[in-house]
């Protein structure tokens, strides 16, 4: 099986860094994309909100240019903290190859489920993503979004554990299908996104389990509006599969406010739910989220 989605990832990387090479030169740079249209970095290392995937490629260049941003986030629960760092390049607008790591800490809670306080499961994560169609900035007179298509392997940590709670493996690979559309006349910008997944928490508890060790499509979608040319709010709202017979998870959301106070740096601020974790109930908390772009 690990040789299979290898072979996968390899040829989705494969595909996606030969539709980056431009067939020709164009014209369209002009200095670069519009500030916030590539998005935030979300926990996951890609272009999006803080929880959910964007079609549209990190990075402040256009289809001339090589483009990037870099990531810290923490998030603060009642009863655990999440980080994640990392970062992600732009290739002509068309692919973008990001990584981020993960951290979450158990803090007390740790104790109370037996693995001990502070006990921290840790996550890697590679992702490509590949633009088929559309341009969310250029295309305003289009109905068609900008749409892509990727993936993310996810290496998690503490494979004894994981697979003590029912997880049936520390690895996987998710699958996904991206639409975002950005409507400028009305400063609005929709997204929506099908994953196809086995992640049980996002990957930090593994993949699979008692209950259910199949693929299974799951929806991420996003609305935000621009206030101003250089502050965004929003929401999202991503379901998740619950695969652990343990702790069943829930859906997640947030709402956030993005300002990007510099054209290369954007600070963003979320409320955040993200259900019960681990049978821990109300995870309800605070997202801080720094990127800088370039």
């Amino acid at each position: 099986m690990t040789s299979l989605l290898a072979s996968l990832a390899a040829s989705v990387l494969g595909v996606a860094l030969l539709a980056a090479i431009p067939a020709q030169a164009s014209e369209r740079r002009q200095g670069g994309k519009l500030v916030l249209t590539d998005g935030i970095s979300t926990i996951e290392g890609t272009a999006g909100g803080g929880l959910a995937t964007w079609s549209v490629i990190s990075g402040a260049e256009t289809q001339d240019g090589i483009g990037g941003s870099v990531h810290a986030t923490y998030v603060a629960l009642p009863d655990f903290d999440l980080a994640s760092f990392g970062g992600a390049v732009g290739l002509s607008n068309r692919v973008e190859l990001s990584y981020a790591h993960q951290a979450f800490d158990t803090r007390a809670a740790g104790a109370a489920l037996g693995l001990g306080r502070g006990f921290t499961f840790k996550q890697d994560i590679l992702g490509a993503k590949l633009r088929l169609v559309g341009d969310a900035v250029y295309d305003q007179d289009k109905l068609l979004p900008q749409i892509s298509i990727g993936m993310q392997y996810k290496i998690a940590s503490n494979g004894p554990v994981i697979r003590a709670i029912g997880g049936r493996a520390a690895r996987g690979v998710d699958f996904y299908a991206a639409a975002t559309k950005l409507i400028l006349s009305k400063s609005l910008l929709i997204g929506a996104t099908v994953r196809f997944t086995k992640a049980n928490q996002f990957g930090l508890l593994g993949f699979g389990g008692d209950r259910n060790d199949h693929y299974r499509p799951q929806f991420e979608g996003s609305l935000g509006r621009l206030l101003t040319s250089n502050l965004v709010i929003g929401g999202e709202y991503r379901t998740k599969p619950s695969n652990l017979g343990f702790s069943r998870e829930q859906n997640v959301w947030d709402g956030f406010a993005a300002w990007s106070f510099d054209r290369h740096a954007t600070l963003t601020a979320a409320y955040t739910d993200l259900g019960d974790i681990a049978t821990v109930r109300g995870q309800r908390g605070a997202l801080v989220s720094l990127q800088g772009r370039f």
